[in-house]
């Protein structure tokens, strides 16, 4: 890829977002939408530059829970999928369980998790974590699992035992799996910690989100979505970055 079309991959998002605020502007003004209803993009950048200090102050607490579950989530996600990916009675005893727990809706378990763990971070922690292991499990059993049979047998013939297949070749295979069900999976735990922060926290930017909308504080609210937003493009990013570092082979290139 040339210079010219690096350039424009950056520079599309930033162009793109910047005509959705401005139709977004324009649509608020036009129809003269009540700022509790909707605010006006300038209403919310005033709103996060009058308190931006209290918005990254409760950002930072609700990335630290959503780290927190996400690396739970991780490691019983990796462990899981690998037992599901290599052992077939796993696969069909386990497998219908996970996908029957991911149906249930987790916010439904934050009462649970209150009762549990009391209010405050660690229920967001747990949420985070519920929310966020699926997919990790899914996909790193799905990597494993794709392993050719053939080159299964090659190896044993060759004197590979299975623990060495797996550590040498089937690691390595499934991480591009792994890395798309990470990218997935931190945004679904930043879901997870801000419906818990709304609903059993005195912390966190859900918390903070829910005491400005009860006054009806639509900018406040708004500030907070989007700070949300960065923090999990960010990460979103960064697991992007990792992943086209350490499996660049797994990738075309132009």
């Amino acid at each position: 890829m040339n210079i010219s079309g690096k350039v424009a991959d950056r520079v599309a998002p930033i162009v793109l977002l910047t005509i959705m605020l401005i139709l977004w502007g324009v649509i608020v003004s036009v129809f003269s939408v009540p700022t509790y209803i909707l605010p006006s993009p300038t209403a919310i950048g005033a709103e996060f530059a009058r308190y931006y200090r209290p918005i990254l102050a409760e950002s930072l607490v609700t990335l630290w829970a959503t780290l927190i579950g996400f690396a739970l989530a991780l490691v019983v996600g990796c462990v899981l999928g690998a037992i599901v990916g290599t052992s077939r009675l796993a696969h069909k005893s386990a497998y219908p369980l996970l996908v029957g727990f991911n149906a249930i809706p987790k916010s439904a378990f934050v009462p649970i998790l209150v009762v549990w763990f009391g209010s405050g971070t660690t229920p967001a922690v747990a949420t985070a974590f519920l929310l966020s292991f699926f997919p990790i499990t899914v996909n790193v059993a799905t990597g494993l699992a794709t392993l050719e049979p053939e080159l299964e047998d090659v190896l044993r013939a060759l004197g590979a035992k299975r623990l060495d297949i797996l550590l040498k070749v089937g690691v390595p295979r499934s991480m591009p799996y792994l890395f798309a069900a990470c990218k997935i999976a931190i945004t679904l735990a930043f879901v997870g910690t801000v419906v818990s922060e709304t609903v059993a926290s005195d912390r966190g930017i859900g918390y903070l989100m829910m005491s400005a909308s009860s006054s009806l504080r639509m900018p406040l609210v708004f500030a907070g979505l989007m700070t949300i937003s960065v923090l999990a493009v960010i990460m979103y990013q960064l697991f992007a970055i990792i992943e086209m570092r350490t499996t660049r082979w797994a990738h075309r290139h132009e």
